[in-house]
C-alpha cells in the first residue's frame, strides 16, 4: 500500500474559460494544493455537502451513502491512489461484515461521498508529490505585500498571497469561494426537474 497522506477540501472552482470545476484539496499541518478537474454535477455535489443544504430527495452519492448504511457497510476512509496520463484514480475503502474492500471509484465521487459521510480524504504521498502545488517561501515572508491583483476568499480565509503560487492557474479560474458559488448554480440550469423543498 503507498504511503498516503491526509488533506481536506479547500475549495471548489470554476474556469472562466471553459466553466470546467476544480476542487482543491490541502494537505493537513502543510502548504500544499493538489487541485484536481472534476464535472459540474460532481462539483455542485460536493459544494451541497459542505454547505449542508438540505434538498427534497436524495441526489446519487446520498444514494449511495443510504445503500452502505442499508448494507451494513460502513465507509472507513476516501483515496485518491493515483495518477496516470493525467487521470487521477480514486479508492472507496468500506468494511462490510469485518472485511475491508477495496473500490475503484472516480476522485470526484470518492469526495462527494466522502463530504456525506464525514470520513478522512487520502492522498498517494506519491501523487501530492507529483502533482501538488506549494507556495513560495518568500510570497509568506514578503515586508512589502504588492496588493492583490484579484480578491480570493474560501471557507479556511487563504489569503490572496498564498494563493497567488498559482499564477497562470488563477488568471484562467473565477476563484470565489463556496459561498460565492450560487453564480455557477444560479437557477439551477442543470437540474430544471428538480421538485422543491418538501414542506414539513
Amino acid at each position: 500500500m503507498p504511503k498516503m497522506v491526509e488533506v481536506v477540501i479547500d475549495s471548489v472552482r470554476v474556469s472562466l474559460t471553459n466553466q470546467q470545476r476544480i476542487v482543491v484539496l490541502r494537505e493537513i499541518n502543510a502548504e500544499r494544493y493538489l487541485p484536481i478537474w472534476i464535472g459540474p454535477y460532481e462539483a455542485e455535489a460536493i459544494t451541497i455537502a459542505l454547505q449542508e443544504i438540505e434538498v427534497a430527495r436524495p441526489q446519487t452519492h446520498d444514494l449511495l451513502k443510504n445503500v452502505l448504511n442499508t448494507l451494513n457497510a460502513r465507509l472507513l476512509r476516501v483515496e485518491v491512489v493515483a495518477l496516470r496520463d493525467d487521470v487521477f484514480y480514486g479508492n472507496l475503502v468500506v468494511e462490510h461484515n469485518g472485511e475491508v474492500l477495496n473500490i475503484d471509484s472516480r476522485p470526484s465521487d470518492a469526495l462527494a461521498l466522502a463530504v456525506r459521510a464525514h470520513v478522512p480524504i487520502l492522498v498517494a504521498r506519491e501523487v501530492m508529490d507529483a502533482a501538488s502545488i506549494t507556495p513560495e517561501k518568500d510570497l509568506q515572508v514578503s515586508e512589502e505585500p504588492t496588493e492583490p491583483t484579484s480578491k480570493t476568499e474560501n471557507l479556511d480565509e487563504v489569503t490572496d498571497e498564498r494563493l497567488s503560487v498559482f499564477e497562470d492557474f488563477l488568471q484562467k479560474l473565477n476563484i470565489g469561494d463556496l459561498d460565492n458559488s450560487e453564480s455557477d448554480e444560479e437557477g439551477d440550469e442543470e437540474n430544471p426537474d428538480e421538485e422543491p423543498p418538501e414542506k414539513p
